[in-house]
C-alpha cells in the first residue's frame, strides 16, 4: 500500500471532511485501491518517520482534467473546494494556492482528480 501525504490538508483528512485530492502525478490509482494517508512521506529528516493520520483511504474514482476547470465551471468549482476540505475558498483562490504550492504548476495544468472514502479497512 503506498503512502499518499496530506501535509497541506492534515486536519480534513483526520476530520473526514476532505473527500477529493487533486495531484500532478498517481496516473497508476484504480477504484478499490487503498493509500495510506501520512503527515508527509517525501523530505523526510534523518530520524523522521512516516506519521499516519488515519486507516487507509479507498479510491472511489480519478480522472484527469485541467485544473482551471473549477475556475470555468463556477458551480463544479465552488462544490470541489468543499470537497478538497476548502469550503471558504473561491475557486480562483483554490486554483492560486494549488499552483503556489505545486512548483510548475499552471491553471492549464492537467491534474489527476482522485475521490476516496472512508470506509472501513477489509
Amino acid at each position: 500500500m503506498r503512502n499518499m501525504s496530506f501535509a497541506l490538508t492534515t486536519e480534513q483528512v483526520m476530520d473526514g471532511t476532505k473527500t477529493v485530492t487533486r495531484r500532478l502525478g498517481w496516473l497508476h490509482l484504480k477504484p478499490g485501491d487503498k493509500v495510506r494517508p501520512v503527515l508527509k512521506c517525501m523530505g523526510l529528516r534523518p530520524g523522521e518517520k512516516v506519521v499516519p493520520l488515519r486507516d487507509p483511504l479507498t479510491t472511489v474514482g480519478k480522472r484527469r482534467e485541467p485544473l482551471r476547470r473549477l475556475i470555468d465551471e463556477p458551480e463544479y468549482g465552488h462544490d470541489e473546494c468543499r470537497r478538497e476540505g476548502f469550503p471558504l475558498l473561491s475557486p480562483a483562490e483554490f486554483v492560486s494556492m494549488f499552483c503556489a504550492t505545486h512548483k510548475g504548476c499552471t491553471p492549464e495544468t492537467v491534474v489527476t482528480r482522485i475521490e476516496f472514502d472512508y470506509g472501513q479497512e477489509g
